[in-house]
């Protein structure tokens, strides 16, 4: 059992408080997910041939500094944003390159998200303590993932936690289980994916973003997954200008969203939904199985 969040502010005055509005909801589902949470947040896109990697490193006394003149005089254009033992790097270089030279040079250095408008932060620890570390009340942007997680498949780590991510401005959060993630591994590692952790969720981002980068519309790729997922799952997905929502044929983990003029919001439980603006008068509904809800900024 794990907890799912989301929220699409549509009116640009909200971005400023898209963190603020966000904290209530990530710790309304504390119950179901007291092990780890994480946050995917999306921002204004940065110019350019720059991208952004979220990094993580365990180590608390990671010298984040020294990293950064490492990195400045081996990258082009290189910053560094650190937020405890997470850190955005912003550069022109090519994040493949990086991908591949940060855990050889760090060996606790892990690449979280790519991309020009993602940033993500995930830990282990209740979300209310998650969320005061990286201080996720203060986070703007227009749209955002977040996740409270109850392990059962895989170990407690920062690795397994939510959101995942595959390519660029992509992530998935998932409430459910699936039982045949081995099988799934093993397919898209033959096409030439590479996986981080033990966790089936992985398996579900991994699949979906293949099926759109081979051409499929989202719609189409969800239809795949019904046909080679077998499980039970809520799947909330993120990218650079929207979000996705889809239950599994049967229905069985929970969902409810709540629309107005000014946002679109997404939890696993109305609870999470209650202190949001104006939301008694927010049209609310339960998503239908097996069925695509979008939303774009």
């Amino acid at each position: 059992m794990c907890g799912i969040v989301g929220l699409l502010v549509k009116k640009p005055e909200l971005r400023e408080r898209l963190g603020e509005l966000m904290v209530p909801m990530l710790i309304g589902m504390t119950e179901r997910g007291p092990d780890s949470s994480g946050m995917a947040v999306f921002t204004e896109p940065v110019s350019g041939k720059y991208r952004k990697l979220s990094l993580y490193n365990a180590d608390p006394d990671f010298d984040w500094k020294h990293a950064e003149g490492v990195l400045s005089e081996r990258y082009d254009d290189v910053s560094l944003k650190v937020e405890a033992n997470h850190a955005v790097l912003t550069t022109k270089s090519e994040p493949a390159a990086l991908r591949t030279w940060l855990p050889t040079e760090y060996p606790g250095m892990h690449v979280l998200s790519v991309g020009r408008s993602i940033d993500l932060y995930k830990d282990v620890g209740l979300p209310i303590e998650v969320a005061e570390r990286y201080h996720f009340s203060t986070m703007r942007g227009t749209h955002l993932v977040g996740h409270t997680r109850m392990a059962t498949e895989s170990a407690v780590t920062p690795q397994n936690a939510h959101p995942y991510t595959a390519g660029e401005d992509w992530c998935l959060v998932h409430n459910g289980s699936l039982a045949n993630p081995g099988s799934i591994q093993r397919k898209l590692e033959k096409l030439g994916a590479r996986f981080e952790s033990d966790c089936d969720t992985e398996g579900a981002c991994r699949y979906i973003h293949w099926r759109l980068e081979e051409g499929d519309t989202l719609e189409q790729a969800l239809e795949k997954a019904f046909e080679d997922f077998d499980g039970f799952f809520t799947l909330l997905m993120g990218t650079h200008d929207k979000l996705a929502l889809v239950r599994d044929p049967f229905a069985c983990k929970p969902a409810v969203v709540a629309e107005t003029d000014e946002y679109v919001a997404i939890a696993s439980e109305f609870r999470s939904l209650a202190h949001l603006p104006d939301v008694r008068h927010a049209t609310v509904f339960e998503p239908k199985p097996a069925e695509v809800y979008s939303w774009s900024v």
